[in-house]
């Protein structure tokens, strides 16, 4: 990145050099992942109204997981605080959602052959 260091880029520059190199693929990155993260709550209305209900398609969790991981590494690449704090965590918590999603698919597949 030209200009100013961040906080990261001291400690991680010498390991990871080609997060730090400015270029069109990080913007992509950046926006691609705004896309997946921002496009969830759309997804998450469609269902809801097609049902007449509120619904949350495990569609939602997925864009949120792979969204939220994109923009964690956008955020990395600038190098900023506050972004990187905003995603830190999310990821965490949006695959334990998959991972829960998946556990309650596989149980209810496993009632529904033994009825």
């Amino acid at each position: 990145m030209s200009g100013s260091t961040g906080f990261l880029e001291p400690i991680l520059g010498g390991v990871l050099p080609w997060l730090y190199v400015e270029s069109a693929f990080w913007t992509g990155i950046g926006l691609i992942g705004n896309g997946l993260f921002g496009s969830r709550f759309f997804i998450q209305w469609l269902h809801s109204e097609r049902s007449k209900q509120l619904v949350v398609p495990p569609l939602f969790w997925h864009l949120s997981f792979w969204g939220s991981i994109l923009q964690l590494l956008y955020g990395l690449h600038i190098d900023k605080l506050p972004i990187i704090l905003g995603y830190v965590f999310l990821p965490i918590i949006y695959a334990r959602n998959l991972h829960f999603l998946r556990h309650s698919k596989a149980k209810a597949a496993n009632v529904g052959a033994g009825a």
